[in-house]
Formats: structure tokens, sequence, C-alpha cells
């Protein structure tokens, strides 16, 4: 699978590590190809460097993991997203997101031409994303959206980065509710002190 990475920092570098390692093709999409943080993804088998409209075109599958006061201005510089699916990465945290929403995926969608948007992959922090190893148990990861095509995408990525399972919490009414979910994590790493070795599992009986 052809996968386009907009945002190179901790979240974006460690999917595009994991995808590059499962034998996708990686396409850093950036602004400045000659200065951009996360150069040496570029060691990384089957990654590629391109501006953001560039990576966009020749993706099936775009990831969206800059900063969420950016959400708006990134998803306007995608370019053509028809047919593309979309998968939003960023939260809103302690207000500081794009002015009028209260989630980055309704901001996306609000500026891009695809319907194909899911937001996955937001609800634990990026060292969990390059190892969800927890003794003989692996973490889970969550997806909600209204394209089931969409998250089965995300949820066949999820697996391909090392999670256990992908949860489906619902559609586009829930985006909120995965953004609270990461402040949650958030809450309990940062805020309170447990740090950030810390992950979440569905346990079923």
């Amino acid at each position: 699978m052809k996968i386009a990475i907009i945002g190179t920092g901790n979240v974006g570098a460690a999917l595009a590590t994991k995808w590059s390692a499962a034998g996708h093709h990686i396409i850093l999409g950036v602004r400045n190809e000659a200065d951009f943080k996360g150069k040496d993804l570029l060691q990384n088998a089957n990654t590629t460097l391109s501006s953001i409209a560039d990576a966009v075109a020749q993706a099936q599958v775009v990831l969206l993991a800059t900063p969420a006061p950016l959400a708006v201005e990134v998803a306007k510089s995608l370019g053509n997203t028809d047919g593309k699916i979309l998968i939003d990465a960023m939260n809103i945290v302690m207000g500081g997101g794009p002015e009028g929403y209260n989630n980055t995926a309704d901001a996306v969608l609000a500026n891009t031409q695809t319907r194909e948007v899911v937001k996955c992959f937001n609800t634990t922090g990026y060292n969990n994303m390059l190892n969800p190893d927890y003794g003989n148990q692996k973490l889970d990861m969550f997806v909600c959206g209204d394209s089931a095509s969409a998250k089965e995408v995300a949820t066949q990525l999820a697996i391909d980065a090392g999670f256990a399972n992908c949860y489906d919490v619902g559609g586009n009414k829930n985006f909120h509710l995965m953004e609270q979910f990461a402040m949650f994590w958030i809450n309990l790493a940062m805020f309170q002190g447990q740090g950030r070795e810390i992950g979440f599992k569905l346990l079923r009986r």
C-alpha cells in the first residue's frame, strides 16, 4: 500500500517506521524538502520524499499527524483528495486546535473533497506505536468514522503496526469522543505522573 505521511514528528515517524518494516511504500510529504524533521526516515526501506500535494497524489492512504492548530491549513494543502483515505491522528490539547471545531477530523472533512476520513492512532503515545508489546500482550487501537472502507484500511494498518486489535467505536459523531479518550491517556501519563509506558487493552470474559 502507498501511504503518504504528512507530519514527520514523533507519531508520523513511528508509524512511517512500522509501516515501512511491514512492507508498505511510505511517501513523506513535507513543505520544505531541503529541511524537514525526520530526515533519518529516508533510511527506512520503501521510503521516499515529496511535496505534500505530490505525496497525496501518489498515495492511496494519507496519515495526518501534524499539530492540531494546523489542521485546516494542512487539509487545504493536500491537493486533490477525491477517493483518498485520510487517517487523522491529531488531537486538540488544552484548547489548541483549529478555530471553530471541537475536533480535528471535522476540520479535515470540511476542507477536503474526500468523505473517506477516519480518526485513528490518536489515543496513545508514539512510544506505544513503536512498541505496543506489554509482556505477552499487545495494546489495542481504536478507530471511528462513517466510512466502512476507510475503517477497514485503518484497522489493517493498526495490525501491521503491531497492535493486537483495532476496535470500531462508531461514526463521525464520535470523533470528539476519540479525542476525549486521547486526553484520558494524556492525563494519566503526563498530568497524573503514570509515565508514557502505559496503554489500553480491551479485555473480555
